[in-house]
């Protein structure tokens, strides 16, 4: 409050969200990561704001991701990845995927949409389907969350696919989740490309084979053909080319799925392997178009 009793408009309403990870390319490679949903730094005031604290905050992300890339990372890949958790600020919605709940005259969301069933920008609903959040959140609460953690995402992932595409002529988005243990009928890895529109097929192919090599057979695009970052990003007429990468969540937690198992090694080399493969894949196709 200001001295004249007028609300002080240069008062934030609540701290920046931690700012993402960002990792420059190290190694001669056209592949870029990207780790959206793993963030773990919850801040006090943030579980303050959750009805069930900083555990039901944490229980909406794709947990140790970030870990299961960490050799590639470490190899030189370059990678931006998310500390904030997905809960605050799902980096893989874009800003208008608003939950009417949380956002008090926000537009309805398309029937059937994320949004209309609680996952927005930020998630509505929390374990069991609860409501996550104890009030809604106030419109500058939501642009200082999408300015501290949103758009430097998208713009680190954005300068760092230039870089390498300037470089390579090419430039690969492969971006990383893990998904709740399989249902009946689905596989236990997915690729998305946005139904044929964010990557080119004889990447998709490839990464396929990559993980049927590992013993494992890929879903396609269901039930998860790509968000907001494969869209904004995937542009393969301009030479950037995004996939999205779903790991079933018990082939590398602990059977609580709550912390890293006996399958973490396993699954940290299916994803080093499709790498590999999108870049021989990459390697082909420049030596075909020498000849």
């Amino acid at each position: 409050m200001s001295q004249s009793g007028t609300p002080d408009r240069t008062m934030l309403p609540e701290p920046p969200l931690p700012a993402p990870l960002v990792i420059a390319p190290r190694r001669d490679s056209p592949l870029v990561l990207s780790v959206p949903h793993s963030g773990r730094d919850c801040p006090d005031w943030l579980a303050r704001l959750a009805d069930g604290g900083r555990a039901a905050v944490l229980a909406l992300a794709d947990p140790y991701v970030d870990r299961l890339v960490a050799g590639l990372v470490e190899a030189g890949h370059g990678a931006v990845v998310a500390r904030a958790p997905r809960a605050a600020l799902d980096l893989n919605r874009a800003p208008g995927e608003r939950v009417p709940a949380l956002h008090p005259g926000a537009p309805p969301p398309p029937p059937g949409s994320k949004a209309a069933n609680g996952l927005g920008i930020v998630i509505a609903r929390g374990p069991g389907g609860r409501a996550l959040w104890r009030a809604p959140l106030a419109p500058e609460a939501l642009e200082q969350r999408l300015a501290s953690g949103w758009t430097p995402y998208y713009a680190a992932l954005g300068a760092m696919l230039a870089q390498v595409r300037a470089r390579h002529g090419i430039a690969v988005l492969l971006d990383c989740h893990s998904m709740p243990p399989r249902q009946r009928g689905l596989q236990r890895v997915v690729l998305g490309d946005r139904d044929g529109t964010s990557a080119a097929p004889f990447l998709v192919d490839a990464a396929r084979r990559a993980v049927a090599g590992a013993g494992l057979e890929a879903g396609i695009n269901h039930p998860y053909a790509g968000g907001e970052i494969a869209r904004r990003h995937g542009r393969p007429a301009h030479g950037i080319h995004a996939l999205q990468l779903e790991v079933d969540r018990s082939l590398y937690l602990d059977r609580a799925l709550r912390r890293p198992g006996p399958g973490m090694a396993r699954a940290r080399r299916l994803i080093e392997r499709v790498v590999a493969a999108l870049e021989g894949a990459l390697r082909e196709r420049a030596a075909r178009a020498a000849e």
